[in-house]
């Protein structure tokens, strides 16, 4: 694998010397992406070889979650950098102290960073501890569990403006010039100049990555002429625009190719242009969800759609992916997703890590199957969800369990 200092290589991105190569490689699907069986006009959730998730959910009992349909992980406080430095060597711990202790900073870190080639294509990456940088993302990111998860499975995580560039497809894996193949498991618009994804501190380490060269520096008002004061001359420093993320020359000059863009694959959203109303809104429990999802198929009961959560995802405590490629609190594939996924709460996008629009999407996809019809009808129907009689027996049974303890 060829690589290229982070330092250097991020001054040749600024100042426009590096070219841009199209993506010319094949690309690699992940297992089980496009994996659903054909259904008529239909793809099904799962064929007889889907899993459901990687690490099975919670013992079921009929106890519903008490809490909000949110993950409690979404309550992490985001705090972004207002600036970032970028230096030659590793910056000390004492010296990233020193930063922190500035007027008008309330923390710094200090992260790793480096470059891979994609067929030719150099890509910015900063290799990070999922569990401590998380609160250096913008808000949105820092609550999407799939960011974290795929870090900590060891996989990329890209800008989306990285993405939409190179025409990357979600899921897919891309061959490291030189090395690995790495795996695109979700996109993130991370916000940070000239960097193209994350991946783990781990990963980094095995691509040789300079460590604690790039310093991040969040407060009320850093003062970047202090800051380089005591990083030395030599350091890089750059401000931090929330919500934009600055554009190389090569991305500049290849700015029609990223408005038209190349295909995403298997998004984590789709739609837009919302009406602001939802089919079941944003109740305040997994409870409440279930039974205004049901009203999406009048007939069947919300025991099934609890049933179906606790089962896939223990009521969206792990939302995979699967070893097949399902995602979300229903345990969706992206394929299916593009036919059945709805806007649930009606804040203008159907997003398939949101228990408010999978829920929802999930009595849509049943009663597309017959559910509301009730006997051997829902039988069927469930066993369209994951084609197992087993998996069916497990479902209608927990129903039974949770329609008995909340009746």
């Amino acid at each position: 694998m060829r690589r290229v200092p982070w330092f250097a290589a991020l001054r040749v991105l600024l100042v426009g010397l590096t070219a841009l190569v199209a993506v010319g490689a094949a690309v690699l699907y992940a297992k089980g992406e496009e994996g659903g069986r054909e259904d008529g006009a239909r793809h099904s959730l799962a064929d007889t070889t889907r899993s459901t998730p990687s690490t099975p959910g919670p013992g079921p009992g009929p106890a519903l979650p008490t809490g909000s349909p949110v993950l409690a992980e979404a309550e992490i406080r985001a705090a972004p950098p207002q600036l970032m430095a970028i230096t030659t060597s590793s910056v000390p711990d004492e010296t990233v102290r020193r930063v922190a202790g500035l007027k008008g900073v309330r923390k710094a870190a200090a992260v790793d960073g480096g470059t891979v080639h994609i067929a030719g294509n150099p890509l910015q990456l900063l290799a990070v501890d999922p569990a401590t940088f998380r609160s250096w993302t913008p808000q949105p990111v820092a609550e999407h569990p799939e960011v974290w998860s795929a870090l900590s499975r060891g996989e990329l995580v890209a800008d989306a403006e990285t993405v939409r560039r190179l025409g990357m497809n979600l899921g897919a894996q891309y061959q490291v010039d030189g090395g690995p193949r790495l795996r695109l498991a979700a996109s993130a618009a991370l916000g940070l100049p000239a960097v193209d994804g994350l991946i783990s501190t781990d990963l980094g380490r095995s691509f040789g990555f300079s460590p604690g060269v790039v310093v991040l520096i969040h407060g009320a008002s850093p003062d970047a002429r202090r800051v380089k004061r005591v990083l030395g001359a030599k350091a890089h420093i750059l401000a931090v625009q929330p919500g934009k993320r600055e554009k190389t020359t090569s991305e500049k000059k290849a700015g029609k190719t990223a408005k038209t863009g190349g295909k995403t694959g298997g998004g984590t959203s789709t739609g837009g242009g919302g009406t602001g109303q939802g089919l079941v809104g944003r109740p305040a429990s997994y409870l409440e969800l279930y039974r205004r999802s049901a009203g999406v198929c009048p007939g069947l009961s919300w025991s099934v759609l609890a049933a179906i959560g606790q089962v896939e995802s223990g009521h969206g405590r792990n939302n995979g992916p699967s070893s097949a490629g399902a995602l979300g609190p229903m345990q969706f594939m992206p394929a299916t997703w593009k036919t059945y996924g709805v806007d649930g709460d009606g804040d203008g996008k159907a997003d398939i890590w949101s228990a408010y629009d999978a829920v929802p999407s999930a009595a849509k996809y049943l009663c597309a199957n017959g559910a509301a019809k009730g006997g051997e009808k829902l039988r069927k129907a469930v066993w369209f969800y994951n084609h197992s009689w087993d998996y069916v027996n497990r479902v209608l049974g927990l129903a039974e369990a949770y329609a008995r303890a909340y009746s």
